[in-house]
């Protein structure tokens, strides 16, 4: 792994304007609404690094997704790719960006035509971006499938076909067609079983190890995080409150949130770990808390916590956003 950075997210922002209609607003004087998604997150991506984002739903994750890979537009902030500003490129760099950067979306029911048969599903990109003609696409196809653990010939069969694990295998080989460097992952797993997760992450790893990939995995189960992350970040209600290595983060987290994350987790052990309960629920997105958005549901919060927004700042091999860490009142 070098220390080249591949992706860059410096104060990024997705704010949907959720308003009611024009007609409530003039009549009934409502005023105009956003929902702020992402609410100025930063992290960085090394080549060859997998970063897991991890968090509630509704935190998010999704929506940094889509914005690294040009889906969504940041109503702020700034997302580099290889040391550029996606803001300041043409289309035509654009367009050779969009082929180099791709998406495993989280349904694989959902994320494939039932019409068209796999072998046009996988050749879509390679007759959209490329030059190829049907013979060399059709034998494109025969080698992603090959790459992915399927035969050839299952080019012929329809999605309904396939089990869901195959069938994400399928969503994994058309985002290989192109030959990317980053992968973005939405939860590629949430909706297996587990023993076809397993199969399907050993599967990505193979393939980062052979095609030097860099992913961006979005998940909220810590377990398959933990198998799958060189680095891990947290987020809440829209804001990264901690990024740390993986076994740091498991093994010595910081912030109030996290630790209630990984408290949450089942204990098979026996060991009799004390557990620090979840407290609380997940805030309104659309009227969130003022100062640190953690504070109702933090055992640490204090007044600055309820007036003060906290920053990310690096601290120990952590980064955390969270003034009790600053102030050194986490135990």
């Amino acid at each position: 792994m070098t220390q080249e950075y591949l992706v860059e997210v410096n104060d990024a922002a997705c704010w949907f304007d959720v308003s009611p209609s024009l007609l409530e607003r003039l009549v009934y004087r409502k005023p105009k609404v956003n929902l702020r998604a992402v609410d100025g997150v930063s992290f960085s991506l090394r080549k060859g690094e997998t970063l897991a984002l991890v968090g509630e739903s509704g935190c998010g994750k999704s929506t940094v997704a889509r914005l690294l890979t040009g889906l969504y537009q940041p109503t702020r902030g700034d997302i580099k790719y290889q040391g550029r500003s996606i803001n300041n490129m043409s289309k035509p760099e654009l367009q050779a960006i969009r082929k180099r950067r791709q998406m495993i979306f989280q349904d694989p029911y959902a994320s494939l035509n039932p019409r068209w048969r796999v072998g046009r599903i996988i050749a879509e990109p390679l007759a959209t971006h490329t030059n190829l003609n049907p013979q060399q696409q059709q034998e494109r196809v025969g080698e992603l499938l090959s790459q992915v653990g399927l035969a050839p010939s299952d080019a012929q069969r329809y999605p309904h076909q396939f089990s869901g694990g195959q069938r994400q295998r399928i969503s994994i080989a058309r985002a290989l067609a192109l030959q990317p460097e980053f992968i973005v992952c939405d939860e590629p797993t949430s909706a297996l079983d587990v023993s076809v997760q397993a199969q399907v992450l050993n599967l990505m790893k193979d393939l980062q190890r052979d095609l030097g990939l860099t992913y961006l995995f979005i998940s909220h189960n810590l377990a398959v995080v933990h198998h799958v992350a060189d680095r891990v970040g947290v987020m809440y209600l829209g804001r990264i409150v901690e990024i740390a290595d993986r076994d740091a983060l498991f093994s010595h987290a910081q912030h109030p949130y996290t630790r209630m994350l990984l408290g949450a987790i089942p204990d098979i052990s026996g060991a009799g770990k004390s557990r620090i309960p979840v407290a609380g629920e997940v805030p309104n997105p659309l009227n969130p808390p003022s100062g640190c958005t953690f504070h109702p549901r933090c055992p640490l919060a204090n007044d600055r916590c309820r007036i003060e927004v906290p920053t990310l700042v690096a601290r120990t091999g952590h980064e955390t956003a969270c003034h009790a860490v600053e102030e050194g009142r986490v135990g």
